[in-house]
């Protein structure tokens, strides 16, 4: 399968690695805007400079490609994306969907007019600790989930389009662990209430710490606190998340899965307490693959074979939505019913 890989700098990087260590995915052609960018990057992987491309309008009609891997800034999603199912190949989009609502549903417009494929590159599903805490809530060894805390504190110097964003930490990083809430619950979010804030040290234009409540349709209430310039003690992209369940807890540390479970209550009358077993590490999955090669793969096959990958633009919306619910919820200081 052939692709035209639009924007290549930044995170497009990651994107370009995986497809040259793919079997199953070549490049068409490349697509990018800045000079210096392309001058970077064509020594740096040694690419044919007559692929690559200052539109995808040019890189259609210059080359034959089956699919289009979308490494844009949000702003530029709707209008790239678009373009592509119009043209009838199928995009794999970093994440955000897009950058405001009415784009993101423009997208699934767009593809539910065409019948051509939108997915969404939520990588953070699929690498070993989350997949190892997943499989452990998919057990049912702990019953049901009443509670989740998760803790996500980083403090990353990027400079560029996330430092002028409103809510970088909301809209650009904290859709990864929304997506994730709703996997890990298989359940979608009725309301949430939250507020954002800046430090005087932040160096984003825009609020960069936040605290956020949600309820899930389930019944699970996810408490989220996070900053993305934090100046020590940082936690792991993926967060540290607590598990309050009916037999038990799991946390998430460190990117390590623990596990405790309840064996019973003992003492009389008054104060009594609960037994557990030992704290036990749970032994990580193997993934053949994972984060932007399982995407690929998982994009390759929706392609060649028609399965439905588990993040089209269809789905994804619905995490999506949860950043826009967020930010409305700081805009007015109430919490916010679900608009997805």
């Amino acid at each position: 399968m052939k692709v035209i890989q639009v924007g290549i700098g930044g995170m497009g990087n990651a994107w370009i690695n995986a497809v040259l260590q793919s079997e199953e995915v070549t490049f068409a052609g490349f697509v990018e805007v800045n000079e210096a960018i392309i001058e970077e990057q064509a020594k740096r992987y040694d690419m044919d400079r007559s692929r690559i491309f200052k539109s995808l309008e040019t890189a259609l009609k210059k080359t034959h490609a089956d699919a289009v891997i979308n490494v844009t800034p949000p702003q530029f999603h709707k209008e790239v994306s678009c373009l592509a199912m119009e043209a009838g190949l199928p995009v794999l989009s970093e994440k955000p969907l897009a950058g405001t609502l009415s784009d993101a549903q423009a997208i699934i417009r767009k593809s539910d007019e065409t019948g051509v494929l939108h997915m969404v590159t939520q990588n953070y599903r699929y690498n070993v600790p989350t997949q190892t805490l997943k499989s452990v809530l998919a057990s049912d060894e702990l019953g049901k989930i009443g509670a989740v805390t998760v803790e996500f504190f980083k403090g990353p110097h990027f400079g560029g389009f996330r430092e002028e964003m409103p809510y970088p930490l909301i809209i650009d990083m904290s859709i990864h662990h929304f997506d994730l809430m709703r996997y890990f619950l298989d359940s979608d979010p009725v309301s949430v209430y939250g507020r954002s804030w800046n430090p005087s040290w932040s160096w984003y234009k825009g609020d960069a710490s936040a605290s956020v409540s949600l309820e899930f349709a389930s019944g699970a209430v996810v408490a989220y606190n996070a900053s993305w310039c934090s100046n020590g003690q940082e936690t792991p992209w993926n967060a540290n998340w607590r598990f309050e369940c009916e037999k038990g807890v799991v946390t998430l540390n460190d990117d390590h899965v623990y596990v405790e479970h309840l064996m019973g209550v003992e003492g009389g009358e008054g104060f009594r307490s609960s037994l557990h077993d030992e704290i036990a590490l749970v032994p990580p999955i193997v993934m053949d693959r994972t984060a932007q090669a399982y995407l690929l793969h998982e994009f390759y096959e929706a392609v060649t074979t028609g399965k439905t990958p588990a993040t089209t633009c269809q789905d994804n919306i619905k995490s999506l939505g949860i950043v826009f619910d967020v930010v409305q919820s700081f805009a007015t200081g109430s919490a916010v019913q679900s608009s997805v």
